[in-house]
């Protein structure tokens, strides 16, 4: 068989998707897919966590070898490749595509590979989709999927795209696949707590990584490099890392909510968020308070900070008849009792690593998983929150949806000047 008819071929071999469960909510079996032709994966975003999406890559599936790798700064696209080499050399064939630039990501796609992991900065995810699914590359992208709702709109319309195409595209909302949050949905689909009433949801944290310029940096190669603090590259905290709690949500409630309004601010003063020129320390804020209305009259309570306290990443769902309440800390109860016992499955595969299997068996199926439109509503969901907080007005889904406002620079080379926007104040901040 040639190499070519590998890379056409390798989905058609055996394997029952264990993905399609979760699709269904149905406890997927925590084995590997089981092995066949190579799988060639590229790796685009090499920083951490494309690096931990490339080992889980690895992990989930012996036949995935690691074929290409990009990021915007070549040296660590060949960091990568050399911290895979102590426990994957004998799956690690890069040499001569490792590539560094703003059209690294080109060159990952172009280089023969059927997999593309996603792991670069959010505001580039929108344009990355399109030339992976263009290609007919199948997808693992990170959440979120945009930071703008120009944005969004592209991410809708590769939702089609890729189904056209039957390709896979799984996103880094890991918590679909995880085994407890998987058996609580279930219990909650047969009616444990009733009909949902009210939400509340958290990613309360006490702060994130901050890089000080380097000497004769360009605002363009520091904002890269520093792109968690600047709204064009992250969307904001709440975009970036709430968009699980809020994604969980959705999923429970099963819609997207139509209106938010909001409020929140920028403290800063912290070693993560210090005060300053926003061209020099970012821009975003450091805390959000949104209630979202659903369709159905839900209300969802959502916080989200970084400074300095006591944590809280969790949801919890109200219904007629009892609650539910998830967190981080392996929390699953129901009604006040243990809906799920981790300490029962210790061997238990990560659900870093789960989702990648589901990938690919899902793929060897023939039954590709599309999870875009689920992570794009999600998306979308935490920059309506976003907005509404920055603007200091009740926002609807659909207004900010036409929004033409897109946050990328309308030029950019990594020696390019890039003025950042004031801190927004709400009340003079326009959302669309």
């Amino acid at each position: 068989m040639t190499a070519n008819a590998n890379r056409r071929d390798f989905l058609k071999a055996g394997a029952v998707a264990t993905a399609s469960a979760a699709a269904t909510s149905v406890i997927p079996t925590a084995v590997h897919a089981a092995g066949g032709d190579t799988i060639k994966v590229g790796v685009i975003g090499c920083g951490g966590r494309g690096s931990g999406a490339a080992a889980n890559a690895l992990d989930a599936d012996k036949a995935v070898r690691i074929h290409a790798l990009g990021d915007v700064f070549e040296d660590r696209s060949a960091r990568l490749g050399r911290n895979l080499k102590g426990k994957y050399k004998d799956r690690l064939d890069v040499e001569g595509r490792v590539f560094g630039g703003l059209d690294a990501y080109q060159k990952v796609i172009d280089s023969g590979v059927d997999l593309i992991v996603l792991a670069t900065p959010p505001g580039f995810r929108p344009l990355h989709l399109e030339a992976a699914i263009k290609a007919k590359k199948h997808v693992f992208t990170e959440k979120p999927v945009a930071v703008d709702a120009p944005g969004i709109r592209k991410c809708l319309e590769l939702v089609d795209e890729a189904k056209k195409q039957n390709l896979a595209v799984v996103a880094g909302t890991q918590r679909r696949h995880q085994k407890a949050y998987l058996e609580v949905y279930k219990q909650f689909k047969d009616g444990a707590i009733g009909d949902v009433v009210s939400a509340r949801c958290s990613w309360n944290g006490s702060g994130i990584w901050f890089h000080k310029r380097n000497k004769g940096e360009s605002d363009a190669a520091y904002q890269l490099r520093n792109w968690y603090h600047f709204v064009w590259l992250c969307g904001d905290h709440i975009v970036e890392q709430h968009v699980h709690n809020l994604d969980v949500i959705n999923w429970f409630v099963g819609a997207h909510p139509v209106r938010a309004v909001a409020m929140g601010g920028r403290m800063g003063g912290t070693d993560a968020r210090p005060n300053g020129d926003p061209q020099e320390v970012g821009h975003i804020w450091d805390h959000f308070a949104v209630e979202y209305e659903y369709p159905n009259g839900v209300r969802l309570a959502s916080y989200c900070r970084h400074y300095y306290g006591p944590g809280d990443v969790s949801e919890m769902l109200v219904g007629t008849k009892g609650t539910i309440r998830t967190s981080d800390k392996s929390m699953y109860q129901i009604n006040g009792k243990a809906a799920y016992s981790v300490d029962q499955d210790k061997e238990d595969v990560s659900p870093y690593v789960q989702e990648h299997i589901d990938l690919i068996a899902s793929i060897r199926a023939g039954k590709p998983l599309n999870e875009l439109q689920s992570v794009t509503e999600s998306t979308m969901t935490a920059i309506l929150g976003r907005e509404a907080a920055y603007s200091g007005t009740s926002l609807t889904w659909d207004r900010l949806l036409a929004s033409k406002v897109s946050t990328m620079p309308k030029e950019l080379a990594l020696d390019s000047s890039i003025q950042v926007t004031p801190i927004p104040v709400p009340g003079k901040y326009k959302a669309v």
